[in-house]
């Protein structure tokens, strides 16, 4: 297999802590699956830590982790969100967003402490989260009359394939997701039916 049909993730959120200097540094591990979740998620540990000095954070997304932002929030530049990123990538996690929040203790950590503290961080966080490996899944949609719908349905059984939507009419639909390695294969069986046609949908 030329590709890698697989990423890391973390299942459900996690935190961990981590002290230096009188500073303490609280790590929130959240799994998102879109840059739409950021916002609140950083919005309810600004209300919930609101004597906090900063709330600095990182994300990877998409299953190729091809997506990643980073955020030092007043912190100096690099210092924050770049290692948590790299704490991230160091993993091969994706799908992911570490929020770290900074409790200033009064003295300076400088650039290696600070860099040392957020990773440090998000390390404790990490530590206790339940990490799962998923497959990169496409999702195809399969159109066909009533009358091919037993045959449709048989590969579908036979191939074990996961069915997010379906509707039967005169004019069937069904939505199907396929693991990436497992493509061509499908493909090449609804291809040998008549009368089906089978177009890809996205990615997931």
């Amino acid at each position: 297999m030329l590709f890698d049909d697989t990423y890391l993730s973390i299942t459900e959120p996690c935190e961990g802590t981590f002290k230096d200097k009188g500073s303490k540094f609280m790590a929130f591990a959240y799994p998102i699956k879109s840059e739409t979740e950021i916002r609140p998620l950083v919005a309810r540990l600004k209300a919930e830590h609101t004597k906090a000095n900063h709330h600095c954070f990182a994300l990877r997304l998409t299953p190729d982790r091809s997506v990643f932002r980073v955020n030092d929030d007043g912190e100096p530049s690099g210092t924050a969100g770049r290692p948590i990123l790299n704490t991230l990538l160091s993993k091969n996690l994706t799908n992911i967003l570490v929020v770290v929040v900074r409790y200033f203790g009064g003295t300076l950590l400088g650039v290696p402490g600070l860099i040392n503290a957020y990773r440090s961080a998000t390390e404790e966080a990490l530590k206790s989260a339940k990490i799962i490996e998923k497959t990169i899944n496409d999702v195809y949609g399969i159109y066909f009359d009533y009358s091919h719908m037993n045959d449709v349905m048989r590969i579908v059984k036979n191939e074990n394939l996961t069915t997010i939507h379906q509707q039967f009419d005169t004019a069937c639909e069904l939505q199907i997701e396929v693991r990436k390695s497992q493509v061509e294969k499908i493909i090449a069986l609804f291809d040998c039916l008549q009368g089906i046609k089978v177009s890809w949908l996205h990615t997931i």
